[in-house]
């Protein structure tokens, strides 16, 4: 028989802060206790939602995926591997990120846009599908 894994992890943060995460059932990526992750999101084994997030049902986190505070993934985006959404991002209901995309702190994506691999999208940032094609490797 094989050893139980630990349903959660405890993090200190830089200012001295414990978070606790959660092993998330569809997947078992880590997922912050204030964190809100619909049952139907998918998030990967190697995936870290932080505190406050909210991931919409059906969305699909990729392997190393991190999403940082507050910031709000909508239903049915896909997030490929090693993908970053940084703090108080929005990704609109069915946005489609690549591999390795980082998305600025405060940044928004519109429903349905697609990013390509290796995009950054700045801080702050307003992207629809007629700009995401301008995003920079």
């Amino acid at each position: 028989m094989g050893a139980m894994r630990k349903r959660y992890e405890e993090l200190e943060t830089d200012d001295g802060k414990v978070v606790r995460y959660r092993r998330h059932d569809n997947g078992g990526g880590l997922v912050a206790m204030t964190a809100s992750v619909d049952p139907t999101a998918f998030v990967a084994e190697t995936a870290w939602v932080d505190p406050g997030a909210q991931i919409g049902g059906g969305a699909h986190l990729g392997a190393h995926v991190w999403v940082e505070p507050d910031a709000v993934i909508g239903p049915h985006a896909r997030l490929g591997t090693h993908v970053h959404v940084g703090r108080g991002a929005v990704l609109g209901a069915g946005t489609r990120l690549a591999t390795r995309v980082t998305v600025g702190d405060g940044a928004q994506v519109v429903d349905r846009t697609r990013v390509p691999a290796e995009a950054t999208i700045p801080p702050a940032a307003h992207i629809t599908p007629a700009t995401s094609h301008t995003l920079a490797a």
